[in-house]
């Protein structure tokens, strides 16, 4: 396989030395010499402290603001802005949504701006909408909805135009304990059906672990990568393969690593 600057270049994204210090009056260095690749199709989970820079990553993957050093390729070419086959989920559903219009409207508002063809985006919407379990759903309004219906939208917004890779900003992290794990199951389906290359950050070690292929353990502010953990358990993942030795061998893995780091952080205040 033909490799460059040391990367395969089958590396869907690829974040070189990247160095992100945001400016002002007091300039605070976010992220330090951060490396790392993400292949096609693979489902990338990051963990860290609070405030070690995973949002800023995310960001910077996206194109929404530039590094302060280093670079970061996205099928081999410099990101030099926003991408347009890329997708993002927020945690906080409940800003994106717009209160006034129907399950349906809100799914087709990403197509709209990509000017899709009317039948083409009614039925792109209704086939996210189908694949999120919101069937049925199509002409209800988000006031109507629990917390994990509307989150649920939000993914099927982003899901209509079938964006090539998927970035998840602690998506479930508003929502309650079960709804949160019927939502994890069914992103892992999603995933498999669609096969989008996902790189999700959460603050639970259990749902990295669950959700993630590899598992990036970030070190405290400036954030950089401590290690990365390959997930050794099947592609089919029942929420009872949490209760087995393998599974929670791999959390303690990456508990005690993160452990750490947070200790640290709290010390340093």
């Amino acid at each position: 396989m033909f490799r460059w600057n040391g990367y395969a270049m089958s590396a869907k994204i690829v974040v070189e030395n990247v160095t992100k210090v945001y400016e002002g009056k007091n300039q605070l260095l976010a992220l330090k010499d951060v490396s790392f690749q993400v292949m096609e199709k693979e489902f990338l989970v990051i963990i860290g402290p609070s405030g070690c820079g995973k949002s800023t990553l995310l960001s910077l993957i996206a194109g929404l603001m530039p590094p302060t050093e280093g670079r970061i390729l996205v099928d081999g070419q410099e990101v030099s802005g926003v991408i347009p086959r890329l997708g993002m989920v927020f945690q906080h559903y409940n800003r994106t949504l717009l209160l006034w219009k129907t399950v349906l409207e809100n799914v087709k508002m990403g197509l709209k701006y990509q000017r899709y063809p009317k039948d083409e985006m009614e039925s792109r919407a209704k086939s996210a909408i189908e694949l999120v379990g919101l069937r049925g759903f199509e002409d209800k309004y988000p006031y109507e909805l629990s917390g994990g219906m509307q989150q649920r939208v939000c993914i099927a917004r982003t899901l209509a135009y079938e964006p090539e890779i998927l970035l998840m900003d602690e998506p479930f992290g508003s929502v309650d304990a079960q709804t949160r794990e019927v939502l994890q199951a069914e992103l892992l389906n999603i995933w498999r059906t669609k096969k989008t290359t996902v790189v999700f950050v959460t603050h639970d070690v259990r749902e990295a672990i669950y959700l993630g292929e590899k598992v990036m353990v970030m070190g405290r502010r400036p954030g950089k990568v401590k290690k990365i953990i390959r997930v050794d358990l099947p592609p089919e993942r029942p929420l009872e393969v949490k209760t087995t030795p393998e599974f929670n061998r791999i959390v303690e893995e990456a508990w005690s690593l993160l452990r750490e780091e947070v200790i640290a952080a709290a010390r340093e205040g």
